[in-house]
C-alpha cells in the first residue's frame, strides 16, 4: 500500500544516529531513502564463455542467418509490473523471443496502489492511469489523534493512485507492443532438468491456456531456455527452483463506493490509522481510487484476525464511509523479506516473488517494476545481442548484487523501524506526534517521491532525536494497553 508515515523514524532513534556516524555515505543515504519511503509510503563480473573455458556448452548465435530458427527464448511468467517491465527490454531485443504469461489480462490485484511521482517519468507511465493525486494526508493514532501532512509538497507534486487492473495493463500491453508474446495461462509447474546450472537444456514449462468465454483451461507445455518469475508471494517459479519460502502479511481491502459529498473529501487526501484495533503490527488505510474509496488493512503476526481488524478500519473511518456499499473484496499476500535464492542456474525472480516489499509501508510496486527491469536489462547484457545464455553466477554478479546494493539497506532499516515504531500503541503515539514536524514531512516526501535522498541538515537531525525521546515518554504516558491475543504460532513466524 501507500508509504506515509515512516521517515518519523529516519531522525527518530539514537540508533540512526549511531549508524550515521560509523557508516560511509552510499550506506547513509540509501538508509535514509528506505525510512522515507516508511513515512510516506503507505528498491559485474562475466563469466567468460564456454567457447573459452569450459563452461555452458552454447548453441550457434541467434544472429547467424543460418539459425534464424534457434533464437533463445525467455518465458516471463506474471503478468504484474515487474513481469510486464521485464517483459518490455526482453522484447526490444529481436534476437531474443519473449513470451509472456498471465493467467488473467485483466486481473485487478488487491493493492493499495501508490506510486511515486518518480516512477511516472522513470517508466513513462501516463498521467491517465492515475486515478488520484495525493496532495494531503491525515495519519491517526490510536487516541485518534490526528496529524495533517502536505503543506511541503509543491503544486506539481504528489503521490499518485492508481487502480493496478488500469496500470498493469498499460505496462503489459507495452511490451506486447514491442514484441512480447501474450499467452493467458496459468503455469502449473515446471520441469527443471538436471544440471541446468551447467547445460543449456531447456526448462518444460506446463500450464493451462485459457480461451476467451471458456473458463476452464487446456493443458499445453513449452520449452524455453531461460526463465523470469514474477509470479507474486506464490511464486511456482520459486518454488521449480527451490528458491526456499519467507514470512507473509495478509493484506485485505475493499471497495466501497460512497457517496460524492464523502468522496470530496477524498479528492486529493489519504488516510492512514495506526492501533493495535486495526492491526498489531502494520497500518489500516482509506485511499481514493477513480470512483470510490479502497480501505484495507493487514497483519502477519495475528493474521486469523484479519476481518476483526478490518472492521475496526471502517469502524474508525466512521461517517467519512458510513452508508458505502462495498463492491469488491480483495485479499492478497505481502512477503516480509527476500527470499532464501533468487536465483537459480537461468531462472530469477523479480517483485513479490522475490520478495521485494518494503517493511512498515508495504511499498512493493515501484520495486516490482524497478526489479524487473533491472534483471532484464542485465541479462540481455549478458546475452550478447541472443548470442549466448548467461550463467548463474553472471546473474548474481550483476542483478541481484545491483539491485541489493541500491535496495537492500532500505529493506533492513524499515525492518528494524517497523519493529520499533509498531511494538506498541506507545510508539504509535509517538510516531504520530512526531510527523507534525515539517522537517520530517519535507524530507519524507522528497525522498519517497523521486527515490534519492534530498539534502538534509545534520542539526535538525539532532534536535529530532530529542523530539522523539520526548515524543515516547509522552506517548507511552497515554496510550491505552495493547490488547492481548494468543496465536503463538504466527508470532513465532515473525522473525
Amino acid at each position: 500500500p501507500l508509504p506515509l508515515h515512516y521517515l518519523t523514524i529516519f531522525c527518530t532513534s539514537c540508533c540512526w544516529h549511531i549508524i550515521c556516524s560509523s557508516s560511509p555515505p552510499s550506506t547513509l543515504e540509501a538508509m535514509k531513502l528506505a525510512i522515507a519511503s516508511l513515512l510516506v509510503g503507505s528498491a559485474a563480473a562475466f563469466t567468460p564463455s564456454s567457447f573459452i573455458n569450459g563452461g555452458v556448452t552454447h548453441r550457434a548465435a541467434a544472429s547467424s542467418s543460418t539459425s534464424l530458427d534457434m533464437k533463445y527464448k525467455v518465458a516471463v511468467v506474471g503478468g504484474g509490473p515487474s513481469g510486464a517491465c521485464a517483459a518490455e527490454i526482453f522484447a526490444q531485443e529481436k534476437n531474443i523471443d519473449t513470451v509472456l504469461f498471465e493467467r488473467k489480462m485483466d486481473n485487478a490485484k488487491p493493492c493499495g496502489g501508490a506510486i511515486p511521482l518518480c516512477m511516472i517519468g522513470e517508466f513513462d507511465i501516463p498521467e491517465s492511469t492515475v486515478d488520484r493525486k495525493v496532495r494531503r494526508m491525515k495519519l491517526i493514532s490510536p487516541t485518534n489523534v490526528e496529524v495533517d501532512i502536505g503543506d511541503t509538497l509543491q503544486p506539481n507534486e504528489y503521490i499518485g493512485m492508481c487502480r493496478r487492473e488500469i496500470m498493469d495493463k498499460f505496462l503489459r500491453d507495452r511490451a506486447i507492443s514491442y514484441g512480447a508474446e501474450p499467452i493467458t495461462g496459468l503455469v502449473t509447474s515446471i520441469n527443471v532438468p538436471e544440471g541446468h546450472e551447467k547445460s543449456e537444456e531447456q526448462y518444460t514449462i506446463k500450464y493451462q491456456a485459457f480461451e476467451a468465454g471458456k473458463s476452464a483451461g487446456k493443458p499445453a507445455e513449452m520449452n524455453v531456455d531461460l526463465i523470469i518469475g514474477a509470479d507474486g508471494a506464490n511464486s511456482r517459479v520459486a518454488k521449480a527452483m527451490d528458491a526456499g519460502e519467507y514470512n507473509f502479511a495478509i493484506a485485505f481491502q475493499e471497495r466501497i463506493k460512497i457517496t460524492e459529498d464523502q468522496m470530496a473529501f477524498y479528492e486529493e487526501m489519504a488516510e492512514m490509522y495506526v492501533g493495535d484495533d486495526v492491526s498489531p503490527d502494520f497500518y489500516g488505510w482509506v485511499f481514493p481510487k477513480y470512483d470510490h474509496v479502497g480501505v484495507g488493512t493487514g497483519t502477519v503476526v495475528n493474521r486469523p484476525a484479519i476481518k476483526q481488524y478490518q472492521k475496526a478500519i471502517r469502524d474508525r473511518a466512521g461517517d467519512k464511509i458510513a452508508g458505502g456499499k462495498i463492491i469488491k473484496v480483495e485479499a492478497h499476500p505481502i512477503p516480509e523479506h527476500y527470499r532464501p535464492r533468487r536465483v537459480q542456474g537461468r531462472m530469477a525472480l523479480v517483485g513479490d516473488a522475490a520478495g521485494y516489499v518494503t517493511k512498515c509501508s508495504g511499498e512493493g510496486i515501484y520495486f516490482a517494476a524497478k526489479s524487473g527491469r533491472m534483471a532484464a536489462e542485465a541479462i540481455v547484457k549478458l546475452m550478447e545481442g541472443g548470442k549466448r545464455l548467461p550463467t548463474q553466477e553472471e546473474i548474481e554478479r550483476t542483478y541481484l548484487a545491483d539491485y541489493d546494493k541500491l535496495y537492500g539497506p532500505t529493506y533492513t532499516v524499515l525492518d528494524i523501524l517497523q519493529k520499533v515504531f509498531y511494538s506498541n500503541n506507545g510508539a504509535r503515539e509517538a510516531f504520530v506526534e512526531l510527523c507534525n514536524s515539517k522537517y520530517v514531512q519535507q524530507v519524507t516526501f522528497d525522498s519517497y517521491l523521486y527515490k534519492k535522498v534530498q539534502g538534509n541538515n545534520p542539526l535538525d537531525d539532532i534536535k529530532l532525536l530529542g523530539e522523539t525521546i520526548g515524543c515516547l515518554i509522552k506517548g507511552y504516558s497515554i496510550a491505552k494497553p495493547d490488547q492481548t491475543f494468543s496465536n503463538p504460532v504466527e508470532s513465532m513466524k515473525r522473525l
